[in-house]
C-alpha cells in the first residue's frame, strides 16, 4: 500500500513537469514537429538510466523511494502513446518525412540516453556518497561551465528576441553555442582521471553525455531568455 501511495505522488509530479516543459518547448519552437514529446522521452530515458542504476545498485534505497521515482515520476514525465498519436497525426497531415524523422530520433536518442544515464551512473560517478571539497571540484568547475552556458545562451536568447535579427541567426547560435560548450566540456573531462581507463567506448560515451547535457543547457537558457524577453524585463 506504500509503494501504491509512493507511485502516486510520485506520478503527479511526473505530470505535471511534462506538462509544464511541453508548454514551455512549444511555446519556443512552436508546433510544427513533436519536440516537446521527443525532448521530454530522451530527458526521460536518460534519467532512467541514471537513477535506476544509482537507486538500486549504488545507493540501494527503499523500495518505496525507487518506486515513487522510476515507476511514479518517469513514468508519468514520459510519454509513449502522445508519440505514437503525434506520429499519426504527421502520416495523416501529409508529413510522412516528419513522421519518419520522429519515429526514428525517438527510438535511436532514447536508446542512446539509456545507455549514457547507465554509463553515467557506472563509470563516472564513483565519489563517495559524502564526497571530500577535492573529490567535489571536477563536478563544481562542470557545474560551473554549464553555468555559464545557461547564462550566455539566455543572454543570447533575450537579445535575439529583442533586436529581432533573421531566423538563420537564431538557428545558426543554437548550433554553435551547444558546440563550443561541448567541446569545452570534453576537452575538461578529458583531462581529468576519470578518462585515464576508458576506451573508445568509454570516451565515446563521455562525449555523447557532454552533448547531452550541452543542448539540454542551452535550450534552457533559450527558453528562459525568451521567457524574459516576454516579460519585458
Amino acid at each position: 500500500m506504500t509503494a501504491i501511495i509512493a507511485i502516486a505522488l510520485g506520478g503527479a509530479f511526473g505530470a505535471v513537469s511534462r506538462f509544464l516543459v511541453a508548454n514551455g518547448i512549444y511555446g519556443v519552437l512552436g508546433r510544427g514537429f513533436p519536440s516537446a514529446t521527443l525532448f521530454i522521452n530522451v530527458s526521460g530515458s536518460f534519467l532512467m538510466g541514471l537513477l535506476s542504476e544509482l537507486m538500486i545498485q549504488r545507493l540501494a534505497l527503499a523500495v518505496e523511494y525507487r518506486a515513487a521515482v522510476l515507476v511514479g515520476f518517469l513514468g508519468a514525465y514520459t510519454t509513449f502513446s502522445t508519440f505514437a498519436l503525434e506520429t499519426i497525426a504527421l502520416f495523416e497531415a501529409g508529413s510522412q518525412l516528419k513522421a519518419f524523422l520522429n519515429v526514428t530520433l525517438s527510438v535511436f536518442l532514447c536508446l542512446i540516453a539509456c545507455w549514457s544515464g547507465l554509463f553515467l551512473a557506472r563509470n563516472l560517478i564513483s565519489t563517495p556518497i559524502y564526497p571530500s571539497s577535492a573529490d567535489l571540484q571536477p563536478y563544481l568547475t562542470l557545474l560551473a561551465f554549464y553555468g555559464s552556458g545557461l547564462l550566455l545562451a539566455g543572454l543570447t536568447a533575450y537579445g535575439l528576441h529583442r533586436f529581432n535579427p533573421s531566423g538563420e541567426l537564431h538557428n545558426l547560435l543554437f548550433i554553435i553555442l551547444p558546440t563550443l560548450l561541448t567541446a569545452a566540456t570534453s576537452f575538461y573531462l578529458a583531462d581529468k582521471p576519470v578518462a585515464d581507463n576508458l576506451d573508445l567506448t568509454g570516451l565515446s560515451g563521455l562525449f555523447v553525455i557532454s552533448s547531452l547535457c550541452s543542448i539540454s543547457t542551452v535550450w534552457l537558457g533559450f527558453w528562459i531568455g525568451k521567457g524574459l524577453w516576454q516579460l519585458k524585463l
